[in-house]
C-alpha cells in the first residue's frame, strides 16, 4: 500500500498493530485502538532503532 494521506486516513484498526508504508524506513503504525503514529526506523552503531515522530493527523504527510 502506498504511503499517502488517503491511505493513512482510510486505514482501519485490526486485531494487532500494523504498518502503512511504501519504504522500509518511514511508516505509519495503526494500533488496534485506531490511533496512528508516525515512526522512522534507523540504525545507530549497528542497532536497529525506532523513533516516533508524532500522531496522525496532528503530524501530516505533507
Amino acid at each position: 500500500m502506498a504511503l499517502t494521506d488517503t491511505a493513512i486516513r482510510n486505514a482501519k484498526p485490526a486485531g494487532k498493530p500494523y504498518k502503512v508504508t511504501d519504504s522500509p524506513d518511514l511508516y505509519s503504525l495503526v494500533n488496534p485502538s485506531g490511533s496512528k503514529l508516525w515512526r522512522i526506523k534507523y540504525r545507530f552503531d549497528g542497532v536497529e532503532r525506532k523513533l516516533s515522530i508524532g500522531a496522525y493527523p496532528e503530524i501530516t504527510l505533507a
